[in-house]
């Protein structure tokens, strides 16, 4: 699968550490920064990683601030884009089966490695149920339109 990810300084440890650990899974990562923890506007990248999952260019993307609230506005910005922040993982599965999420926000000043390794695969591993959700997530992506 081909990730996007995407970070403010204060998510620029977990961001590197996911980035790493997605690597070994096999996945292709495409890092949208930040690339230091220099203090740095988070919609610049979250909006970048949210383009290229909009775009078709990746399958899913990531982003990650300090409480993972800001990239998650941002990234819902874009059309196209459903992206849901999830701090435990039975949020990170229903909202693959529920709403066909292709986005995942984190929490990086309140999400460990080990916590933010579970929540992705969750995330990326979790189908959509369709069915009655497909409904509603078409109504939610009308939406866009107003």
């Amino acid at each position: 699968m081909k990730i996007s990810l995407g970070c403010d300084h204060g998510a620029y440890a977990l961001k590197e550490h996911l980035k790493d650990y997605l690597t070994k899974q096999g996945h292709t990562v495409v890092d949208c920064g930040t690339y230091s923890t220099d203090s740095c506007d988070y919609p610049i990248f979250a909006r970048a990683a949210a383009q290229k999952v909009a775009s078709g260019e990746c399958d899913r993307g990531i982003v990650l601030c300090t409480t993972g609230i800001g990239v998650s506005i941002t990234a819902n910005k874009v059309k196209g884009i459903r992206c849901a922040l999830c701090r435990d993982l039975l949020t990170a599965t229903l909202t693959r089966q529920h709403n066909d999420s292709n986005m995942l926000a984190l929490a990086g000043g309140f999400t460990g490695p080990f916590e933010a390794e579970r929540l992705v695969d969750a995330f990326l591993t979790t189908e959509f149920e369709g069915g009655r959700h497909e409904r509603r997530v078409k109504l939610v992506m009308e939406t866009e339109s107003l």
